[in-house]
């Protein structure tokens, strides 16, 4: 894989700007529980494919739970387009490392759920969640239970579930990291092609310094919940991240 160039049309995705933010932990948490994150400032443009980088302990997860407004930042601000990042957001969603499905749920209820808790009518959900199906090559596949999906398949699942929702923000915590090496390849590429169509913005978090370099435009390393290198990816290889994070 190659890291694409920028998209040539308007994108749909909106910019992203955290400007001074930080999050500190009490000083009673585990020994094992992040020592947090900032203060930090960074850009995304929109419709960058951004990939973050960066030891267990380095901010990441915190820089995620921030974006996605499951934390909110005690100094400094998080605006996606004009407007903050206070809360969960309809405007962006989180696809994570396991797949959370409902077992309960054929592979199409699964992908409808979110559009469900909107309230969306019946005959325009029906629509978002083939065209995601469609885009994450599983249709047809609708009617079928998750018990009878690989890992890869309910990975993809669980990308169209956040697909369907038309996010203009995509986080994307280490998705593929417990799938083999092929089904990963095969799911960052399409991940890129995906990204490429519909010209959202993606934050994508991985521990794979190579994944990193072959999807992200630009690759931000974070080491002690600050940022040690913003670069674009073609300027990079695996070497200088390495070194970078020691």
């Amino acid at each position: 894989m190659s890291a694409p160039a920028a998209p040539t049309t308007a994108p749909q995705g909106l910019p992203l700007l955290l400007d001074g933010v930080a999050y500190r932990y009490g000083r009673t948490r585990a020994a094992t529980a992040p020592a947090g994150l900032g203060p930090l400032s960074l850009e995304v443009r929109a419709g960058e494919f951004l990939c973050v980088v960066g030891p267990s302990g380095s901010g990441k997860s915190t820089l995620l739970s921030l974006l996605a407004g499951f934390l909110r930042p005690q100094q400094g601000t998080i605006l996606l387009g004009d407007l903050p990042v206070t809360g969960p957001d309809p405007r962006l969603t989180l696809v994570q490392q396991e797949a959370a499905l409902f077992p309960w749920r054929t592979v199409a209820g699964n992908v409808s759920f979110g559009l469900e808790q909107r309230r969306m009518p019946r005959a325009e959900r029906d629509a978002r969640v083939g065209d995601a199906l469609r885009l994450v090559g599983l249709e047809g596949y609708g009617g079928r239970r998750v018990h009878e999906l690989s890992g890869g398949q309910r990975q993809r699942v669980s990308l169209a579930r956040a697909l369907a929702l038309q996010p203009r923000l995509l986080l994307l915590d280490e998705p593929f990291s417990a799938l083999d090496d092929r089904t990963r390849t095969v799911l960052a590429d399409e991940l890129l092609g995906i990204w490429w169509s519909r010209k959202i913005t993606v934050v994508f978090v991985t521990h794979n310094l190579d994944e990193a370099l072959a999807l992200g435009q630009r690759v931000v390393a974070l080491r002690g919940g600050e940022v040690a290198l913003d670069a674009p990816a073609r300027e990079l290889n695996v070497a200088r991240l390495r070194e970078t994070l020691e």
